[in-house]
């Protein structure tokens, strides 16, 4: 059974807001000649690797509630500063999860797959639902 992290998003207001600061960054990484990959760098490498490259997702909090996820597909070592670091690399594919609410923390969590939000697509009644209304239905318990 695979382990997931869950990750806050700072800054960002929706899931549309991620996509953009998603794409804006593989294209500038394009520009540069750098490979086009995301990855998401953390002081703290998951002990629990092996889990979580067994099919995990990174899961993104927005406005406190888990919002979305992406596949996680390798954990790097990496250096910032001279210090270690884990870059966290995940798939482009953002997919949108039924909106669960999450207070705020530092760095990750591990999530465990019984208590993941499923993808939204999986989530009756929710398809074409604007996303603030998603929210807030899932605040009231009602998706």
């Amino acid at each position: 059974m695979p382990l997931h992290i869950v990750k806050l998003c700072v800054g960002c207001e929706s899931i549309a807001d991620l996509a953009a600061w998603q794409k804006q960054r593989l294209k500038d990484k394009r520009a540069k000649g750098q490979k086009p990959e995301l990855i998401h760098v953390t002081r703290q490498t998951p002990r629990r690797a092996e889990e979580v490259l067994d099919g995990g997702s990174l899961f993104w909090v927005i406005k406190g509630q888990i919002a979305a996820r992406q596949k996680l597909l390798a954990l790097r070592e990496m250096k910032k500063n001279g210090v270690p670091h884990c870059g966290l690399v995940y798939d482009k594919e953002l997919i949108p999860v039924s909106p669960r609410p999450r207070r705020a923390f530092q760095g990750w969590r591990y999530l465990e797959a019984k208590d993941a939000p499923p993808d939204l697509a999986r989530t009756k009644g929710a398809e074409g639902l604007p996303e603030a209304l998603q929210r807030e239905l899932a605040s009231l318990g009602l998706l």
